[in-house]
């Protein structure tokens, strides 16, 4: 049953509602209106009722923190599971750029589950069909589609010298489209008399999942192409600043920040954007002095695997700045000399201190609209897995378009790949049309004096 609640202004959990029993009912459906209000003080209705994740810290951490208060446990837990992600995220650095992408495409898969599982926990109430089958083989047709994008443009010799995959390759949009269609098919056929409208509602909920999750997990695996360090940097610039923006809240923190996260404070995001800039430039120092972090990552036509080898580009080269007046008579310092990259981690730190938390504000209004304190229970203290990566998708993103915008020129050797996939006249063509090119700008010598 719908159930009615009257919340204060002051409430500053969301509820946490246990499973329902209930079976919904048409009338019900008939009953929601979509009123819109910003008070919490009227009626929620159709709001679904999902299950309360229990507690699932370690027994021994129970055991140790038992004599603290909940508070200090709370922040006892998180700082030993954060030291132990952290651990284990450089281990994965470790391992190299392959690792990491099979990685990225594990955590995109368990937020999708995360979320769609919510979703579930209303579907599956009314007992309508296929809701998980459609939403799984929709993640399907979506993943094969970028993925198969990435493997055709990063992977274009290999896809070339194998039969197989180079029809793959040539037809792979309209494989894309055709998997896609018979989802869509699917999802009408499944469709049941009373239950259009929620049907619907899941039907946009899945597509929403997919356009937050995937793509943005297609863009991180972008980004990795460029660089490590395009991965690494904005990753850890946003976990510097959930956790300094949490220590800084903990400690000082007075001032209610937003609504939506009633412990987000004002001190713990002034105190964490500056912190996460201050750490962007040195870790961005560090990075920057090894070609393993700074060379895009390539694939070896000879050896058949990943090399992340190459001549650092101007922005991984130290340059000599001049200091501005102010900063000079604070520091005594003329010159400095910096990657230009670090620069470029200022605008990455920033985002992250000061964008990123709305991806977390976000998830935050997601939750309070399902009354549910996390996604799942996946890690002690800390949630789920989508808990932890709601600032990180977007991040992906913002770094994406500024590598396009600002970064990224022509890569010559996708030039060449292209030219090569052409046939005999088409590549003559090109050839004279070059030629006839760098003649007129002077660059190669004219016909006549060649000749002579």
């Amino acid at each position: 049953m719908t159930e009615v609640r009257h919340r204060g202004a002051r409430d500053t959990e969301p509820p946490q509602l246990q499973p329902s029993e209930d079976k919904g009912s048409d009338s019900e459906l008939k009953g929601e209106k979509d009123v819109g209000s910003d008070t919490e003080t009227k009626v929620d209705s159709g709001v679904p009722k999902v299950a309360v994740p229990s507690d699932d810290t370690p027994e021994v951490l129970n055991k140790a923190l038992s004599g603290l208060s909940s508070r200090w446990k709370n922040w006892w837990v998180r700082g030993i599971l954060t030291l132990a992600m952290i651990s284990f995220f450089f281990f994965i650095i470790y391992l190299g750029p392959m690792v990491l992408m099979m990685i990225v495409l594990c955590v995109q898969i368990k937020c999708f589950h995360e979320i769609i599982t919510i979703g579930y926990s209303v579907y599956h109430s009314y007992h309508l069909p296929w809701f998980r089958t459609l939403s799984w083989y929709f993640l399907l047709c979506v993943n094969y589609f970028f993925y198969g994008e990435t493997v055709t443009d990063y992977f274009f010799s290999l896809v070339q010298r194998e039969e197989p995959l180079r029809i793959l390759s040539k037809y792979h949009r309209f494989i894309s489209f055709a998997l896609y269609l018979t989802g869509f098919c699917m999802f009408v056929l499944s469709l049941v008399k009373k239950h259009y409208r929620l049907q619907f509602y899941m039907f946009g909920w899945t597509h929403v999942t997919l356009l937050i999750v995937v793509t943005q997990s297609h863009l991180i695996i972008h980004n990795l192409f460029e660089g490590m360090i395009w991965f690494i940097v904005p990753i850890s610039c946003v976990i510097c600043n959930d956790i300094m923006a949490y220590m800084f809240g903990f400690f000082f923190g007075r001032t209610p920040l937003i609504k939506l996260s009633p412990k987000k404070t004002w001190e713990g995001f002034i105190g964490g954007l500056f912190a996460t800039i201050v750490f962007g430039i040195m870790f961005s120092y560090v990075m920057a002095g090894y070609r393993y972090f700074v060379c895009p990552v390539e694939f070896n036509n000879d050896s058949n695997r990943f090399q992340v080898d190459c001549e650092p580009s101007d922005l991984f080269q130290l340059q000599v700045y001049a200091l501005p007046a102010i900063l000079e008579s604070f520091t005594g310092w003329t010159t400095v000399r910096l990657y230009p990259f670090q620069i470029h981690s200022i605008a990455l730190s920033s985002f992250a201190s000061i964008m990123g938390p709305f991806g977390g504000f976000f998830a935050s209004g997601f939750k309070r609209a399902f009354k549910i304190k996390d996604f799942a229970n996946t890690i002690p203290g800390h949630g789920g897995i989508m808990d932890r990566f709601d600032c990180q998708y977007l991040m992906a993103t913002f770094v994406n378009v500024y590598i396009a915008s600002f970064i990224r020129g022509p890569n010559p050797s996708k030039v060449i790949q292209q030219l090569l996939a052409l046939r005999p006249d088409q590549q003559l063509s090109i050839f004279n049309s070059l030629k006839a090119h760098l003649t007129e700008k002077g660059l190669l010598p004219a016909l006549g004096g060649a000749a002579a």
